[in-house]
């Protein structure tokens, strides 16, 4: 009953958050990233030197980019992509659905568990609580060591940029935890110091400039894309987690909370029962 009651929940809140995603992104992001992929083409690379001994494999033969990722054009070509127009924007719906509906069920579990503790908070005020952490932890934090990248930007190892967001992203989770369950005067000093932990280790950054290749006037235009996509990926984030927390709120206080209410008073009172029915 309450597990169904929770993924009915989860999908009604991700389609109207989702939804909600989708259209601030179209507004904000997507023509940022559009305009960059303008000057994408642009982009002068270096061409890595063939091998003497196989010239007639050079055609298929795989490269490596600024990225250090190795990868073959006839397996890109054969890479499937959704087109521009309605099938974009449709599947990034769907993305973004999908992104909203884990997200609410990660809210409801730690909002369920604050009040399997006893929490007497309000799911407005609870909800509220929640999304803050999620938005600290899965965008701010992550992004002030590794800012949101430009189409044709170069940058570290993917594999390196990922586990350090995994690590910033980690962190700042564990800093709320700390917070909110430690009672210790020291949950402060452990707060800071899952915070600082991913700063000490350090995020991976390239040495040299990120768009080398470009011409002079391209870099001038896509810098300011570059900072106005920080700014728009920051606003999509902060209203994803808002509307989130407003949404998800409202509909844990409509159906799940008071399954899950009812389900904690019939746990804990198992032992009168048993007394009672020898009676």
């Amino acid at each position: 009953m309450i597990f169904q009651r929770l993924i009915w929940a989860a999908l009604a809140v991700a389609v109207l958050v989702g939804s909600l995603q989708s259209g601030v992104q179209q507004l904000q992001a997507v023509p940022i990233i559009l305009a960059a992929e303008v000057f994408e083409g642009q982009k002068v690379e270096t061409p890595e030197p063939a091998p003497a001994a196989a010239p007639a494999m050079a055609a298929a033969a795989p490269h490596v980019h600024a990225d250090a990722a190795a990868h073959s054009h006839a397996e890109a070509a054969s890479e499937w992509a959704p087109a521009d127009g309605l099938e974009r924007v449709f599947w990034t719906w769907v993305a973004n659905v999908l992104h909203a509906f884990s997200m609410a069920l990660l809210v409801f579990v730690v909002m369920g568990f604050s009040l399997a503790r006893g929490s007497n908070m309000r799911s407005l005020s609870l909800a509220a609580w929640v999304a803050a952490a999620g938005w600290l932890s899965f965008h701010f934090w992550p992004s002030l060591g590794l800012h949101a990248e430009i189409p044709g930007m170069d940058a570290a190892r993917l594999g390196s940029r990922q586990g350090w967001w995994v690590l910033a992203a980690g962190s700042a989770a564990l800093a709320c935890v700390s917070l909110a369950m430690l009672r210790s005067p020291l949950r402060w000093a452990a707060a800071a110091a899952w915070l600082a932990l991913p700063y000490v280790v350090g995020a991976p950054h390239i040495t040299a400039d990120p768009l080398a290749g470009f011409s002079g006037e391209a870099q001038t235009a896509l810098r300011q894309l570059g900072t106005q996509f920080i700014w728009a990926t920051t606003w999509v984030s902060l209203s994803f987690w808002v509307s989130l927390g407003l949404v998800g709120g409202l509909a844990f206080q409509r159906w799940v909370r008071p399954a899950l209410l009812a389900v904690l008073q019939r746990s804990a009172t198992p032992a009168v029962g048993a007394v009672q029915a020898p009676q």
